[in-house]
């Protein structure tokens, strides 16, 4: 799960616990992979010319080489087999040990929902221990990238509703009924868009059933996997779902399984402005800082942001207003090595709007990705078919939220959306009340076959949980709700902020958890890993 989209225009734009010491292993490997796993036909993911044509920002071109891709065909509704399909896209990259070293796969999903797990392969993950002994693969689940993904609803409508609230901690009746015209029309346009019957099997519960249909197409007994953030659900209902096929289980930056998602969101609203306040205690340290401390910092980002939405500047053709760069602010809360950098560009805004442009830019660029040249202005297409209808604004991450409305039984009366966004707002002055307002669609959506709560997975191997404590997005407590949840967690933790925390290079996590996958040791009950 990540901090929603909706801020910016345009832009380019996430039983047996208490035996299983260190030194107890996990059940065996899933079985080495047959060559030409069945049901997929692999093959290099990018021809030579593209290879030389990729943007030294897009991938280490020998990485980027050993890439494969595939698709593998599924039940749009498992009950229904003889039905209709849909094709899912798949990545893997080769292990690159030797036989005797080489375990079987490992599938990998970043979060989202929504996100790619195919360009996530795009650059190197883990340890070269890792690599060797595993097929690193990647899928785009369904409705998403290449998996049939979608676009649906106008995104940017309930964006404007949300902006017409003059106080986020006293929404009027009159602007609820904005709240509920936009969502509800955002709604009606996805089933129209994609289906009713498409949405309605779009939830975690037949992500999990396509997950198994992946592990056997990749010839693989049983299942070894990493999900960061919105992929941990994914993980721990499979390890509840086929506990029999399951090997190994790495769930980083948990999120919460039980609860509506108006709930989930004002959990969020905490969780972000507890990580604004430890960037606002870190900024101290930086060589320039705007601000003296978390009691006044709130109203001095409130000056800033009025300043530039009075006379907002323009980075790589967008026009960057205080709602822009708090889109920005947020997105930069999920990793701490970026917070430097940010209190930076915050100082020089401060000081002078106008002359922080280099600072700007760079913040712009990290936050949301380099461009190829000529691609920053949306009026410079040659083709004046190809260009969105003015003023409509299709929500190319409509997978998110259909996964969402999906998974929870959500409220229908907006009232409790109005009551959650105030609190939330309370809570949090600047990332609360939108985090709350993004689920109202759910109200509206098609029905579905929601994720079971309560499961506990007690027939399931060992599983490994990550927590961060300055997680911005996905809050400590939830991964400890969800170690507990399920019998056979151990809860590893990360003293520092940023949203996950296994694979940045960080001895004291990323050790254990690849002993763990190589070779089944559960790392020592309590492990807790100090701050970069």
């Amino acid at each position: 799960m990540r901090i929603t989209r909706g801020r910016v225009r345009g832009s380019a734009l996430g039983g047996v616990l208490v035996l299983l010491l260190a030194g107890c292993t996990a059940p065996d490997d899933g079985g080495a992979p047959a060559a030409g796993p069945e049901g997929v036909d692999w093959a290099p993911c990018l021809s030579q010319e593209e290879l030389e044509e990729a943007p030294e920002w897009d991938g280490d071109p020998e990485w980027l080489e050993t890439l494969e891709c595939g698709t593998l065909t599924v039940p749009l509704d498992h009950a229904d087999p003889d039905g209709d399909t849909v094709d899912l896209a798949l990545a893997r990259r080769p292990a690159s040990g030797d036989a005797d070293q080489r375990i079987g796969s490992l599938v990998v999903n970043p979060g989202g929902p929504g996100e790619s797990g195919v360009t996530m392969l795009d650059h190197p993950l883990f340890d070269d221990e890792v690599q060797d002994a595993f097929d690193l693969v990647g899928f785009d689940p369904r409705g998403v990238g290449d998996s049939e993904g979608f676009a649906c609803g106008d995104w940017f409508a309930m964006d404007d509703a949300r902006q017409a609230v003059a106080d986020a901690g006293d929404v009027t009746d009159a602007d609820l009924t904005g709240l509920e015209e936009s969502a509800r029309a955002y709604a009606d346009s996805c089933a129209e868009t994609v289906g009713e019957e498409f949405l309605a099997n779009m939830g975690t519960v037949n992500v999990v059933r396509d997950l198994d249909l992946i592990r056997d197409a990749l010839g693989d007994e049983r299942l070894s996997y990493v999900g960061f953030s919105y992929g941990t659900y994914i993980g721990a209902l499979y390890a509840e779902m086929f506990p029999e096929n399951t090997r190994a289980l790495v769930l980083d930056g948990a999120v919460e399984t039980e609860r509506p998602n108006v709930e989930v969101a004002a959990d969020q609203a905490e969780a972000f402005q507890g990580a604004w306040d430890l960037f606002v205690d870190e900024c101290a340290y930086a060589a320039r800082c705007p601000f003296d401390g978390t009691a006044t910092a709130d109203a001095r980002m409130g000056e800033l942001l009025e300043r530039l939405d009075a006379d907002p500047p323009t980075v790589r053709g967008w026009t960057v207003d205080g709602d822009t760069l708090l889109t920005m602010v947020s997105l930069q809360l999920y990793d701490e090595g970026t917070w430097p950098e940010l209190a930076e560009v915050l100082a020089a805004l401060d000081e002078d709007v106008d002359g922080a442009g280099p600072q700007l830019e760079r913040l712009y660029d990290d936050t949301f990705g380099q461009e190829e040249e000529g691609t920053d202005d949306p009026e410079s297409s040659d083709d004046p078919e190809s260009a969105e209808e003015p003023g409509v604004f299709e929500d190319t991450e409509a997978a998110l939220t259909a996964v969402n409305c999906a998974d929870r039984a959500d409220p229908t009366d907006a009232d409790v959306y109005r009551d959650a966004a105030q609190r939330a707002s309370a809570a949090s002055p600047y990332f609360g009340a939108d985090l709350v307002w993004e689920q109202l669609p759910c109200a509206y959506w098609v029905d579905t076959e929601e994720a079971p709560t309560g499961f506990s997975a007690p027939d399931a191997p060992p599983i490994i949980v990550v927590g961060t404590l300055g997680d911005p997005a996905t809050p400590y407590t939830w991964a400890e709700e969800l170690t507990d949840q399920l019998d056979t967690a151990t809860l590893v933790t990360y003293e520092g902020a940023g949203h996950t925390a296994y694979g940045y290079g960080m001895e004291c996590v990323d050790g254990p958890v690849d002993a763990y996958l190589l070779d089944g040791v559960v790392p020592e009950p309590g492990l807790s890993c100090p701050a970069w």
